[in-house]
């Protein structure tokens, strides 16, 4: 029950965070005015919807899963949300990279959306244990060439970060293991980081994922929270992530 209670408050963590990335802020409406949109204020508008339509929609979803509307809407949310941090993602705390804002914080990109999704547990129960599929697609847009160093910082932090103890809210320490692999799809650059969180006297860790793809100046990520027995990680989502997003931009 100890580990149960545990796990749960990095579950809870965890989706907190979910929230504080591409869709913190909310839809932003645009200030009311009479006068008429200027051709910068369009032109930006249109780079927005077009980002925006490039994440997945529940047609392109994979079977059994379903968008999260409510939780995470997917309007863009006109990034940086607050002050972005001096520190940079090379060299932040080895405990910022389960946080999925530390791109927005420690790499604002200019513009950024996000779509919730969840995969509904097949069986609940003390034998078989499902911890389902939960999390978050973002589409982040960096100016020209800034993508590319932002890849290249994410996967320098995690080679420097193989291991860490990082302290939770309820006095627990995890022991957190950090692995970095190339994602299973062609791209300009791709990672996928796992972290496996081990409790005190548990033997099997908690695992996220995050999985990020480069396609020119666009960083699409797909999040996964924690899980002990998944069915699927985020290669259940990507694939279809990546295809939705080159349909949408190859007119």
């Amino acid at each position: 029950m100890r580990a149960r209670h545990v796990a749960g408050a990095v579950a809870v963590a965890a989706m907190t965070v979910l929230g504080t990335s591409a869709c913190s802020a909310g839809p932003q409406a645009d200030p009311p005015s009479s006068a008429p949109p200027s051709a910068g204020q369009s032109a930006s508008a249109s780079a927005r919807d077009r980002l925006r339509d490039g994440l997945l929609t529940q047609a392109q979803l994979p079977r059994g899963f379903h968008l999260l509307t409510a939780e995470i809407n997917s309007t863009t949310t006109a990034a940086p949300h607050g002050p972005a941090s001096t520190v940079p993602i090379a060299s932040m705390p080895c405990s910022e990279l389960g946080v999925q804002s530390f791109m927005t914080h420690h790499a604002p990109p200019l513009e950024d959306v996000a779509v919730g999704m969840e995969q509904v547990p097949e069986q609940i129960s003390e034998q078989v244990p499902d911890d389902a599929w939960f999390g978050q697609e973002a589409l982040d847009r960096y100016a020209p060439g800034r993508a590319a160093e932002v890849m290249a910082a994410i996967r320098a932090a995690a080679q420097r970060c193989p291991s860490y103890a990082n302290a939770l809210g309820s006095g627990t320490t995890t022991q957190e293991t950090v692995s970095v692999t190339a994602a299973d799809v062609p791209a300009d650059d791709s990672l996928v980081l796992r972290i496996a969180s081990a409790l005190p006297d548990d033997p099997e860790p908690y695992v996220s994922e995050q999985a990020f793809v480069r396609e020119g100046d666009v960083i699409l990520m797909v999040q996964k929270l924690v899980a002990k027995k998944p069915r699927a990680g985020v290669e259940a989502v990507l694939p279809a992530a990546v295809a939705a997003y080159r349909a949408a931009t190859a007119h």
